[in-house]
């Protein structure tokens, strides 16, 4: 019992202690300040670019899972499978094309920003029909905006 109470008794003056260490006073920072000076800028170049995306296979994937499905539900037996690997195959296909039709090559504006703090960021975007160079923008979640 007296263990116990000397556990206790200890912990208790532990937690006093390590109180009195913790301080109320706020402490200033100013992150606003880094974050603002990166994202506002002013463009410098704005060009007209191609771009090729590559296919990853996905559509194939998925294609091929949903036929595989479909090609599951008909038929019993020898007939079944046939039919699954038949589904499969024939939505692989299907979806290699959706994906293809997806990431056909297209323009895109080019956008070169000078930031405020010196540093140089290029941005590609499907739009800039009011961004000019010499337009002061501000950078949100790798888009420019005018502002």
């Amino acid at each position: 019992m007296k263990t116990n109470h000397a556990l206790g008794a200890a912990l208790v003056a532990v937690s006093l202690l390590t109180a009195g260490c913790a301080s109320n006073t706020p402490v200033a920072t100013n992150y606003s300040t880094q974050a603002d000076a990166a994202t506002y800028g002013t463009i410098e170049n704005i060009q007209v670019v191609r771009v090729d995306p590559a296919t990853s296979g996905a559509g194939a994937v998925a294609g091929g899972l949903v036929g595989a499905l479909v090609g599951n539900q008909i038929g019993s037996g020898s007939g079944r499978a046939v039919a699954t690997a038949a589904g499969a195959i024939g939505g692989a296909v299907v979806g290699n094309q959706v994906e293809s039709n997806r990431n056909a090559p297209h323009d895109v504006y080019q956008i070169s920003v000078r930031l405020d703090n010196g540093d140089y960021r290029t941005i590609n975007q499907d739009s800039a029909y009011d961004l000019r160079p010499g337009s002061r923008v501000r950078m949100v979640d790798g888009r420019v905006y005018r502002y």
